[in-house]
């Protein structure tokens, strides 16, 4: 199953959004796996399930790990970007599953 990891300092804050995520996940017969994690375990997330993972979400509160993210995710081919402020703080699952998508379309 492709999986989209979203991504905050302890994994807490987005909890609340991959539930509404997966609820649009579901509304769109989408089968993914939505799961928050604190960002400092991303490295130990992918050794295992990297080839199922299609984008990693990082809250904008660890926006400045963007880089150190990407260059972990990068030989794994995982686009990373940060979510969109509006959508976090309105926990807009819909518009954070379609940046998702669109991620793993490029």
């Amino acid at each position: 199953m492709k999986k989209i990891i979203l991504a905050c300092s302890a994994g807490m804050s987005t909890s609340i959004l991959v539930s509404k995520m997966k609820k649009e996940a579901e509304a769109r017969s989408l089968e993914l796996d939505i799961i928050a994690i604190p960002e400092s375990t991303i490295k130990d997330e992918l050794s295992g399930i990297s080839d199922e993972v299609i984008a990693i979400l990082l809250g904008p509160q660890v926006r400045m790990r963007k880089n150190a993210v990407t260059e972990i995710a990068a030989p794994f081919n995982i686009p990373v970007d940060v979510i969109d402020t509006m959508a976090y703080g309105r926990a807009n699952g819909p518009a954070v599953l379609d940046q998702a998508l669109a991620m793993s379309d490029k």
